[in-house]
Formats: structure tokens, sequence, C-alpha cells
């Protein structure tokens, strides 16, 4: 499980580049220290510097503060919210903060999303199409595991995914992608499957896909 689970007594901190040329709320949304912390649905609890507590509904653009409640203004607290999210520092309603199994980078998933967490680059889903780095074949994806390489084993060979000598270079804990080859998903009636280790395929974009059908 990658999830990272948001603290509730997570530090103040502040998000501060040079902003003189911004209007005076956006600049304090980046300036001032806030704690922002999710609550349910499309809310945030942001507290400021002088300990006050406002809460921030997002999907109605809404705070309890009086600048946005009173004055009707954009107030920094929706600001800072924004600016948090778009920054990764939090996820936005629906989703849940975690590291990528693949990449290790920070990216958002479903909040009933299972294993294995893939960020967009690493992604890949059943059905898709991709390429095989080492031989240029492309194939289908009929399964995401979340399995590593190092720990799923080949019953033809007894070797595992990570041993076999054409996955050497790849990393031995890169998850295990199952995949058919296109020609004989298209032409078998049962098209054998093949483990591979998942940065050995790169999905294949949809104008490469129109690109080879006029060659």
């Amino acid at each position: 499980m990658t999830l990272i689970e948001p603290t509730a007594d997570r530090q103040s901190t502040a998000l501060a580049p040079d902003l003189r040329s911004l209007p005076d709320r956006a600049a304090r949304a980046w300036t001032e220290r806030m704690a922002v912390r999710p609550r349910a649905d499309s809310t945030y609890a942001v507290t400021t510097e002088s300990d006050s507590t406002y809460l921030v509904d997002i999907g109605q653009h809404a705070c309890s503060c009086p600048d946005n409640r009173i004055r009707g203004e954009h107030c920094k607290h929706l600001r800072r919210v924004a600016i948090e999210i778009t920054a990764k520092r939090i996820a936005p309603p629906g989703k849940d903060r975690a590291t990528c199994d693949a990449c290790g980078t920070v990216t958002f998933v479903a909040a009933d999303a299972r294993t294995p967490h893939l960020c967009g680059h690493c992604r890949l889903e059943t059905g898709d199409i991709v390429r095989d780095r080492e031989t240029g074949d492309r194939l289908v994806v009929t399964a995401v595991t979340d399995t590593s390489a190092d720990d799923w084993t080949i019953e033809a060979t007894g070797e595992t995914v990570a041993d076999y000598d054409t996955n050497d270079g790849y990393p031995a804990d890169d998850l295990v992608v199952l995949a058919t080859y296109l020609s004989d998903a298209v032409s078998a009636t049962e098209p054998r499957e093949y483990a591979f280790p998942l940065s050995r395929l790169r999905r294949v974009e949809d104008a490469e896909l129109v690109d080879s059908k006029n060659q």
C-alpha cells in the first residue's frame, strides 16, 4: 500500500516565491503560514497564522471566513487550497495522495483505487496497446499486477521475470504487466500471455496507431 495519509497535526509552512506583482489576497495565500487538512467530500480545514481555522468547500467555491462569507471575496483560504492541490501537497476531492509504485513520484489516485498506484506517465490499463522497448513488437495489456518482477516466477523456465535474460537492466522491483502480442489477440482464440517488467513497455499513442495503419 502506498497511500500517503494526511496528518491531523501537519506543521504549518509557507510557500513563498516572489509574488510582489500579485493582488494582495493572492500574495497572502502564497506567503502566509497555513495548515491545510482534507475533510469530508470537497471540504478542507485551513488553519491560519493567527490560529483561526476556516472550512473551505472548493466544490461550492465557499469559505467560512468573513472575507468570503460576508464580503463575497475569493479569499486567501480558497486560494491556498487550490495552490496546495496544484503543488500535489494535498489531494483534490475524491482522490488520495500516493506515490507511484513504478517511478516513486507523487500522484493522485481515485479514493477507491486498487493497487498498484501508478502516475499518469506510468499507468497502463487492460486493453492498452503497448510497444516492447526491446523488440519493437506491439502487444495488448491483459493485466497490471501488484507483484514485482523479482517475485514473479515464469512457469516455463523457473526464472523470475527480473532474472529473464532479455529483462536485464530493468528494475527488479518493477511491477509485472501481463500482455499478449497484438497479432495473437486478433487471430488466436486463446492468445498466450507473457509477463514483462512495466518499464519495458511503452504505451502506444493514438497518433502512432493511425500512422502505422497508413503505412
